[in-house]
């Protein structure tokens, strides 16, 4: 038997449809906010991320690249960011609009060591908002992330908002870490060791227990900002304040990709454990000129949806959201009825109701089973009787009611079933 590789899963119907839920909320909310989809490669120029995310992040280190029969080095797509702001310079976006709003749905790639909360192939929901250095595009994009996870019912989150500054401020304080860390540096674990020289800021993100002490002690980057990045962010914390979004500053949040600058953001599931930010964002103004294009400011977020899903699990919202399966089963139990399932079947669903009609042999008692396992609420039963008699029983599978209702009475059938 040959089975699905280690660290990617098989999404079955009955888990898809959650995944379909929250994939239809999302297009929904970002859309009332101005955003239009895009689609981009699932693989792209290896080039691409290495230019952009950086080949000693994490996300760098554990794409999947291979090379094409020509020799020309690919690699899976790690996040979306990139291939967005390659689309946003190849096609000379800049000259059409001075605010290019776009969310994105898909699979990511990461050769990661699989575990809960964290796949080899995985799904994110994200937006870009390219074109604009306003803080008030930072203040927009956390407070749809805000109502967007309230909108699912989203238990216990919080938001924990950071400014890693721009590049010319961000060099004083890199140093002024990476000299505390160097005076605690064998108490660090080996990976931060290493960070420390390659990717100094990535330390702050360390979750092991051996570096929190020494974390916590760490010197935050807010005194470092240079004047235009502080009073950035001071706009975004009243910004946000203006408008009731809750947030926590948290100086040493850090963010696992090179390009960011200014405001960051992450959103903390609290039923979760150690991987618990089921989104996260911010700035990276100066990734589109990084990448060939000119100097364009933009933001953007991702959201986890595996993380998400689980999260919602925790909280119960699984349980009543995103597993509806068919409202009626058209039950038919001879060649002349299932002709008129058909018929029937097709105007329930011209109505917009979701029906599944019986394709197999079973018999009557055989099918009803078949519905309550598959809690389906109304059965319309076709027989001969019922064809003789131009009638189909509607049943409710909860209460064991049933009445006639005449064929061509789709008004009384409408009315039972509340389309």
């Amino acid at each position: 038997m040959i089975h699905s590789p280690r660290g990617v899963e098989d999404i079955l119907p009955r888990r898809s449809s959650f995944y379909q839920w929250v994939e239809r909320e999302a297009s929904f909310l970002f859309s009332r906010y101005g955003y239009e989809e895009i689609r981009t490669p699932t693989f792209e120029e290896t080039n691409l991320f290495l230019r952009s995310i950086g080949g000693e992040t994490d996300a760098g280190k554990n794409m999947y690249t291979f090379q094409d029969k020509k020799g020309r080095s690919l690699s899976l797509r790690p996040e979306a960011t990139a291939s967005i702001i390659r689309a946003y310079v190849q096609h000379k976006l800049y000259r059409e609009e001075d605010l290019w709003r776009v969310y994105y749905l898909g699979s990511m790639f990461r050769y990661e060591r699989p575990q809960r909360g964290r796949l080899r192939e995985f799904h994110q929901i994200g937006v870009e908002a390219i074109g604009q250095a306003s803080p008030w595009v930072d203040v927009e994009l956390v407070e749809m992330v805000v109502r967007f996870f309230k909108g699912l019912s989203l238990p216990r989150f919080y938001i924990r908002l950071n400014s890693i500054g721009c590049r010319s401020c961000r060099a004083g304080y890199e140093e002024k870490l990476k000299e505390y860390l160097k005076l605690h540096l064998g108490s660090l674990c080996p990976v931060c060791r290493e960070r420390c020289e390659v990717n100094t800021l990535r330390v702050l993100d360390c979750k092991s227990d051996e570096c929190q002490p020494i974390i916590k002690k760490a010197p935050g980057i807010e005194e470092y900002l240079c004047e235009a990045c502080s009073a950035h962010f001071e706009k975004v914390r009243r910004g946000l304040e203006d408008l009731g979004v809750e947030f926590t500053v948290d100086s040493h949040l850090v963010r696992g990709l090179d390009y960011y600058t200014r405001t960051i953001f992450e959103t903390i599931s609290c039923d979760l454990g150690a991987q618990d930010a089921v989104c996260g964002g911010g700035r990276y103004d100066d990734l589109v000129e990084d990448l060939g294009g000119p100097a364009t400011p933009a933001m953007g977020f991702s959201i986890g949806v595996e993380r998400l899903l689980e999260a919602l699990e925790k909280g119960g919202v699984e349980s009543s959201r995103g597993k509806e399966g068919a409202v009626a089963y058209i039950l038919t139990l001879d060649g002349r009825s299932q002709i008129k399932g058909y018929e029937l079947a097709g105007f329930m669903r011209s109505e917009g109701v979701k029906v599944e009609l019986n394709m197999s042999q079973r018999g009557l008692s055989s099918q009803l089973k078949l519905v309550n396992r598959k809690k389906i609420r109304w059965t319309l039963i076709l027989g001969e009787k019922e064809i003789e008699e131009g009638i189909v029983i509607l049943r409710d599978m909860d209460s064991g009611k049933q009445e006639a209702i005449e064929w061509g009475r789709w008004d009384r059938l409408k009315e039972k079933l509340k389309v």
